[in-house]
């Protein structure tokens, strides 16, 4: 086996930001144009997307095909099936909240503001998660355990977001639910199964890199900067915090998990 080529790699890591950025920049003229930033949660799974592409196209002829091949298709299908989702749920909605009240604190021009405190950050962040999605594609030598491991956490995590998210759907839908917690299916498990899921999907990823240790070590910060954005930061905890006034809620909260599943009931 080779040694990963780090050459490439460091390469790569340009052309990886440019796609991110690229997807933001698009992403933002076209919010300026409706008045509506909310559709930037809409390009955070297309950013991946477009992280994965290029980084298939640039490493050819580095990284083994089978486990390019695979990583990529991971990512499209997470980032493409979370894309859609937040495009249906915000379908005939206006403004996003929490970006009004981010907006507010604009200091001068409030596009400008948008520009860099939400479309910059966030290609700045899809490059740096998507770090294991860029390293497995020059990672030498065919897939081993490890990878395929790493697979089957992924569609754990895909399964919880996807299932979580189309409960959480119906049950919005009738209207005699209107101010309702919902606690069914797997949101009677955890309160948050598709923050989880988020979380499988990316130390799943992460494993695909396992393969060539030290690429795997650079790789790290990925799980770990996203499951802190789930557990503490715009995640789990800005969520719960919008949601703790409702009534019932702290009931909910004294029975369900907060974060990792566990049978109904159990303590």
């Amino acid at each position: 086996m080779n040694g990963f080529p780090w050459g490439a790699f460091a390469l790569n890591l340009t052309w990886a930001a440019g796609a991110a950025f690229a997807v933001m920049l698009v992403t933002f003229a076209v919010a300026v144009r409706s008045g509506r930033h909310r559709i930037v949660d809409i390009a955070w799974g297309i950013g991946f997307t477009a992280v994965a592409l290029v980084t298939f196209a640039a490493s050819a002829g580095e990284g083994e095909l089978v486990r390019r091949l695979l990583v990529t298709a991971l990512t499209a299908v997470w980032g493409l099936r979370l894309a859609v989702h937040i495009a249906r749920r915000g379908r005939g909605h206006g403004e996003d909240p929490r970006y009004e009240a981010l907006l507010a604190k604009a200091p001068g021009n409030r596009n400008a503001y948008a520009l860099r405190m939400v479309y910059l950050l966030q290609g700045a962040l899809v490059w740096l998660v998507s770090l294991p999605v860029q390293a497995a594609q020059y990672v030498p030598g065919p897939p081993s355990a490890v990878t395929w491991a790493g697979t089957a956490l992924w569609a754990v995590g895909l399964g919880f977001e996807a299932v979580g998210d189309a409960q959480l759907a119906r049950f919005k839908a009738d209207p005699a639910n209107r101010g309702r917690i919902m606690d069914r299916g797997l949101w009677s498990w955890t309160r948050h199964p598709n923050y989880f899921g988020d979380f499988c999907v990316w130390w799943g990823l992460f494993l695909l890199v396992c393969d060539a240790p030290a690429a795997a070590v650079v790789s790290a910060v990925s799980p770990v900067v996203m499951s802190l954005l789930l557990i503490k930061g715009s995640g789990k905890r800005l969520l719960e915090r919008h949601l703790a006034d409702r009534p019932g809620y702290a009931a909910y909260v004294a029975r369900t998990s907060g974060f990792f599943p566990r049978p109904p009931g159990r303590r």
